[in-house]
């Protein structure tokens, strides 16, 4: 038998093999949301078999959930410092915005199914995923407070994520990114003046 014109099957393993099974999860869930996604499917799109996914997660809760995790921490860029609060919340917003925001705000509507069938919620997955580390709105807010350009005493659970807050509405109800001059109002007219001190008077756009 001549085997000079056999195929060459190369063969994947260990951090490989489980980047691209996460990595074909990812696209199985956003092209067909939990309730159409399979093991079949996502075994078939990475090119492997179901004993295979099943051997590393035992479920499909399990693996989605392994997959929102390896998709949020790949994407995942560093914090903004830019020496003022208003550039860095910008920053933080185009930056979701860029990313095509499935990876942080379609999650949910992409996971309707998966929170229905676990009882668990988005806020709960954020914990499960990311833990007590604080988020890079937690740190971009620290630092404000350390240059003195926010009032700690405003810094409420609900004004610390509120301009996040807003962007996620509008991008679930768009579907899609966000204009900029939204990006701009939520943070000049809204977030700014709920967080600064009282008697700073300064004008939209100023550090």
């Amino acid at each position: 038998m001549d085997l000079s014109s056999s195929p060459v099957t190369r063969r994947r393993r260990g951090a490989v093999l489980e980047e691209a099974l996460l990595e074909a999860t990812w696209q199985e869930l956003v092209e067909l949301g939990y309730g159409a996604l399979t093991i079949d499917g996502v075994a078939q799109r990475a090119g492997t078999s179901r004993p295979v996914l099943y051997r590393r997660w035992s479920s499909k809760p399990e693996l989605v959930l392994a997959a929102v995790r390896h998709v949020l921490r790949r994407d995942r860029t560093s914090t903004p410092d830019t020496g003022n609060l208003r550039d860095d919340i910008l920053i933080l917003l185009r930056d979701l915005n860029e990313r095509g925001i499935g990876r942080s705000v379609l999650v949910v509507a992409y996971l309707g199914g998966y929170f229905l069938e676990t009882g668990t919620s988005p806020a709960a997955m954020r914990h499960e995923i990311l833990g007590d580390a604080p988020s890079q709105l937690d740190v971009v807010l620290e630092r404000a407070v350390r240059r003195g350009e926010v009032d700690p005493s405003r810094l409420t659970p609900r004004t610390r994520t509120v301009a996040v807050d807003l962007f996620r509405h509008d991008a679930l109800m768009r579907l899609g990114p966000v204009p900029d001059d939204v990006l701009v109002e939520i943070v000049d007219d809204v977030f700014l003046p709920l967080v600064r001190h009282p008697q700073d008077g300064s004008a939209p756009g100023s550090p």
